[in-house]
């Protein structure tokens, strides 16, 4: 498997229902912040972007789990390449539980991106800036490098 980016959390127990497990959304909203957070660190220049008229519209979220957590555990939310178009970037997560006794993979997740630009009432697909591309490269799972199926 290639490399991934890694963002570490947390988990509060306002991240938790009331049977103390963690409620599904939050998977979600951790997605988001680790995507943020790698193109703050990664590609500056594309939220430079997103500030003029750069869109990154989220076409399709998707999380599969396997292993509940809890308030207090560590938590690694690592993000991969695994799809890359002209237009669309298709993300992947893993959730993995950091224990002293060794990682458990607790929940997988996809993320779809587009890429668009234009005014609100008139966006249109746009080309998946360079500085992304190139952001992503060391990320991308071997499928996306023509090594996988």
């Amino acid at each position: 498997m290639s490399d991934y980016y890694e963002i570490r959390h947390t988990v509060g127990f306002e991240e938790t229902n009331l049977v103390g497990n963690v409620y599904y959304v939050n998977y979600v909203r951790w997605q988001g912040r680790c995507r943020e957070m790698f193109l703050k660190e990664k590609a500056p220049a594309v939220l430079e972007e997103v500030r003029h008229d750069l869109k990154l519209f989220t076409l399709k979220v998707e999380c599969e789990f396997f292993a509940e957590i809890t308030a207090f555990d560590e938590l690694s939310i690592r993000l991969r390449l695994e799809e890359l178009t002209s237009t669309q970037v298709q993300f992947a997560f893993d959730y993995v539980h950091l224990h002293p006794d060794g990682e458990r993979l607790v929940a997988r997740g996809r993320q779809r991106i587009a890429c668009m630009r234009g005014p609100n009432t008139a966006t249109v697909p746009s080309r998946v800036p360079e500085q992304l591309r190139e952001a992503l490269a060391p990320y991308a799972t071997s499928a996306v490098n023509g090594k996988g199926a």
